[in-house]
C-alpha cells in the first residue's frame, strides 16, 4: 500500500473526528479545513454536554477539544475521556493566553494543543501526528489491543462497557447470528444487560423494521394477546376503534420479549403459532395475519426447571433457542468493575453538576467482594447515590449504601452465631458436669484437663471472672 493510499484510507475511516466548541464561527473553520484536506467523517458539537452523549453512541477516532466553555469546560472533559476512553487522541483548541492551561492539560492526557484563530497548516499537523499516535499504538507489540479492534462490526457493541474475554467471545457469537431471522433466547441474572445485547443483535441484523421492546412479565391472556397482537373494533367493551399490537409495529425489525420465563401457559400457546406459523390472530378477529417479526427473548429463570414443573412448553423453549446465549454476572466480569465505576461516577457527577471522582484502589477491591445480586444495574444505582453525596476530595466507601466502612469489624459482625470464649467454656463445663451427674473427676477426663484445672474453672466461673 502506498503512502497516498494510507493517507486516504485514514481520512476515510469510519470512525469520526470530533470537534466541539461552543464559537460557530471556530466550528465552521476547523470542519472546513478539515473536509477541504479529505477528511469526510467530521461531527461539529456545539454544546460540551452532548460530547459524552455522542461518544456512548459512537466513538471517535479523534477530538479537537475547546478549553473554555460553558456548562462544562473542556479541562473537565478531557479529565472524563482520559478515565474512560484512555487511547482516544485528544487536541486542545485554546486562545492565545490559555496556552499555560493547555500544556497542563498535555500533562493529564491532551496529545497536542492549537491555537485560535486556528492556522491550516499547524492544524492538519496536529491531526495527523495524532492520527499516526492513534495507528502505532494500536499497533506497538506488547501492548493490549483494544477489544472492539478485534470485532468487524464494533459500533454495535459501543454502548456496553466491557474489557472481559468472555464478553468478547459473546461479541464474536452475535456478529455471527445477527443476520439470523431465527429466533435468539439471552440468559442471565437481573442487571446484567440483556437489553443492550438485544440492541446489538437487531443493530447487526439490518432489518429495515425497528427495534420494539416488551416485558411480558405479570401480564395475563389477555393484555398479552392484546399487547402483541392488537385488537379489531368490538373487540370488548371500550374498544371502539382498531389498535394495532406491538408486532404490527414491529414489522421487518426485531420484537423483544423481556421475563419470557413468566409468560402465562395459554400466552405461551399463542406465541409459539407465531413461532411456528408466522401468524397471529387479532383479539376479536377471525382472520389469521402474517408476521416477518424476529423474535428475541430473555430470563433470569431456569426454564427448563420451569418445563420440569410444568410452567413452561417444552416445544416453546425449541423454538426460542435456535441461538442462545448466557451473559456472565458482574461478579465474573471483575476486571470491567473499574471501567464501570470510573463512567458511571462520570455520567452521576456530569448529571449531578459535581466534580468527577478519582476512584481509589481501595473502593475497587472492596467493591470486588461485594456481591451485586442486581449486577451492574445495582452497581449503576449505587454510585449515582454516592455521587449524590459526594462534595470533593476523596471518593470514599462510606459514601456507598450497604458497603462495609473501612474498619475493622469485631469478631461477632465477623461470625455473629459464634459464643464468646467464656460462653462457651461456661457451656463444656455444664454439659461435661451433667454428663457425668456432678462427678468432677469423671467430667475432668472429659474435657482432658485435670480435676483441680476443673475445679478452678468452676471458682472462676462463679466469680463471674473469664
Amino acid at each position: 500500500m502506498t503512502n497516498q493510499q494510507k493517507a486516504d484510507q485514514q481520512k476515510n475511516d469510519e470512525r469520526p473526528i470530533f470537534i466541539v466548541d461552543d464559537e460557530p464561527g471556530i466550528l465552521v473553520a476547523v470542519d472546513t479545513t478539515l473536509r477541504m484536506a479529505g477528511f469526510t467523517n467530521v461531527v461539529t458539537i456545539n454544546d460540551s454536554r452532548d460530547v459524552i452523549r455522542q461518544m456512548e453512541r459512537r466513538i471517535p477516532r479523534l477530538i479537537l477539544l475547546d478549553l473554555n466553555m460553558p456548562h462544562i469546560n473542556g479541562g473537565r472533559l478531557l479529565q472524563i475521556i482520559r478515565k474512560t476512553w484512555p487511547r482516544i487522541p485528544v487536541i486542545v483548541l485554546t486562545g492565545a493566553i490559555d496556552v499555560d492551561t493547555a500544556v497542563r492539560c498535555m500533562k493529564i492526557g491532551a496529545l497536542d494543543y492549537v491555537v485560535k484563530p486556528v492556522e491550516e497548516v499547524r492544524l492538519l499537523a496536529a491531526v495527523n501526528l495524532a492520527l499516526d499516535y492513534e495507528n502505532f499504538t494500536a499497533d506497538k507489540k506488547g501492548l493490549p489491543k483494544d477489544l472492539f479492534s478485534q470485532i468487524k462490526n464494533p459500533e454495535a457493541f459501543r454502548h456496553i462497557i466491557t474489557q472481559d474475554k468472555k464478553m468478547h467471545s459473546i461479541f464474536h457469537y452475535v456478529e455471527a447470528i445477527g443476520p439470523s431471522s431465527q429466533p435468539v433466547m439471552i440468559f442471565g441474572e437481573t442487571g446484567v444487560g440483556k437489553e443492550l445485547i438485544c440492541q446489538s443483535i437487531h443493530s447487526l441484523s439490518q432489518r429495515r423494521g425497528k427495534l420494539v421492546k416488551v416485558n411480558v412479565a405479570g401480564l395475563d391472556d389477555n393484555v398479552f394477546s392484546d399487547t402483541l397482537f392488537g385488537h379489531v373494533a368490538g373487540a370488548f367493551t371500550g374498544a371502539d376503534k382498531a389498535r394495532p399490537g406491538l408486532i404490527e409495529q414491529a414489522a421487518a425489525g426485531t420484537l423483544f420479549l423481556d421475563e419470557i420465563g413468566d409468560l402465562a401457559l395459554s400466552s405461551q400457546v399463542k406465541l409459539l403459532r407465531l413461532l411456528q406459523e408466522g401468524e397471529y390472530l387479532p383479539l376479536g378477529s377471525d382472520r389469521t395475519r402474517k408476521s416477518d417479526v424476529r423474535i428475541l427473548a430473555s430470563t433470569n429463570l431456569d426454564i427448563w426447571a420451569l418445563e420440569k414443573k410444568g410452567k413452561f412448553r417444552k416445544d416453546l423453549i425449541y423454538r426460542l433457542s435456535t441461538h442462545t446465549l448466557t451473559l456472565p454476572p458482574l461478579r465474573e466480569r471483575l476486571l470491567d468493575l473499574p471501567l464501570l465505576l470510573d463512567r458511571f461516577a462520570c455520567q452521576a457527577a456530569i448529571e449531578l453538576d459535581k466534580p468527577i471522582p478519582d476512584i481509589p484502589k481501595n473502593l475497587i477491591e472492596l467493591m470486588e467482594t461485594y456481591p451485586f445480586k442486581g449486577n451492574i444495574r445495582e452497581l449503576k444505582s449505587m454510585i449515582h447515590d454516592a455521587i449524590s453525596r459526594y462534595k470533593r476530595g476523596r471518593f470514599t466507601p462510606d459514601l456507598f449504601k450497604g458497603l462495609a466502612p473501612n474498619s475493622k469489624p469485631s469478631g461477632n459482625e465477623i461470625l455473629p452465631d459464634l459464643p464468646t470464649l467464656k460462653q462457651a467454656s461456661r457451656g463444656l463445663v455444664e454439659k461435661a458436669l451433667k454428663q457425668t451427674r456432678g462427678n468432677q473427676s469423671a467430667a475432668a477426663k472429659i474435657l482432658g484437663i485435670s480435676q483441680q484445672a476443673l475445679s478452678k474453672r468452676i471458682q472462676k466461673l462463679k466469680s463471674g471472672e473469664n
